[in-house]
């Protein structure tokens, strides 16, 4: 039975076409030294092996959901799906290309419990397509707000703890992209911090091809969120998105160096 000490962590893992990855996602999550989650895979409509494997490992154990969507989506509304089915009072984001660390969960939901709060994140580490660690690491402040994020988002979704009895029904906005930056500007603009672990305790890994690895269209998205999605003005889109070009530059020099 769930208590406070002992809560229910929801795994959140939108799947597509990601039988190459799927099942060191889903291994990652069966190592966690913290116990008492559920991981809800919500397909969108895979061409390949995605929910063959996925429930080869649902025979195996019964914490690992799937759900199939009709027809393709986009991630938003995967993890929206995922969200809607989620028991746990934890969301813990992980998508399905990525890795955790096994003490993830157990490290996050006491400095959560801890700190008593509701938006936590961590540090992460870059790896290559196949897993070979970069030495780029991210930066991990003590907490950021909304102006913080405006300039630069420095959180990686898969690093994301939300407490759902402090912050409430958690919904993504439909677009393509950046749908998890648009989240957590929400919550901030709503008035939560998000306070950072300063650990490594993810993994993210560089896919060829995928839509956040083409940089200028994350650029395009962002400015589409300045202007469209917070409805910022000219003037304060172009500022923000100055913040955002500058900090992107440096941290590629940065990763070149390394």
């Amino acid at each position: 039975m769930e208590n406070k000490q002992n809560p229910l962590i929801s795994i959140i893992t939108p799947a597509y076409n990601a039988e190459k990855f799927i099942s060191q996602t889903i291994e990652s999550a069966l190592r966690q030294t913290y116990s008492n989650w559920e991981m809800i895979l919500v397909d969108d409509r895979s061409m390949d092996r995605t929910v063959e494997y996925i429930k080869g490992y649902q025979e195996q154990d019964d914490r690992i959901k799937l759900i199939k969507l009709e027809e393709n989506s986009g991630s938003a509304i995967a993890r929206n799906t995922a969200m809607e089915a989620a028991k746990g009072r934890y969301f813990a984001f992980l998508d399905s290309d990525d890795l955790w660390t096994a003490d993830k969960l157990e490290k996050q939901l006491r400095f959560m419990q801890e700190k008593d709060i509701a938006f936590s994140f961590t540090k992460y580490v870059i790896v290559q397509e196949d897993g070979t660690e970069t030495k780029a690491v991210t930066d991990t402040p003590q907490y950021v707000d909304y102006d913080d994020l405006m300039k630069y988002c420095i959180i990686g979704c898969l690093t994301v703890m939300l407490d759902t009895d402090k912050i409430g029904k958690v919904e993504m906005v439909n677009i393509r992209t950046r749908q998890d930056y648009v989240l957590w500007l929400t919550l901030t603009k709503r008035g939560f911090l998000a306070y950072g672990l300063p650990e490594v305790l993810a993994k993210y890994r560089l896919v060829e091809n995928s839509i956040s690895s083409n940089k200028l269209k994350a650029a395009r998205q962002n400015w589409n969120v300045y202007r469209h999605i917070e409805k910022q003005s000219l003037w304060k889109s172009i500022w923000y998105f100055s913040n955002y070009a500058f900090k992107s530059v440096k941290n590629i020099i940065i990763r070149k160096i390394k």
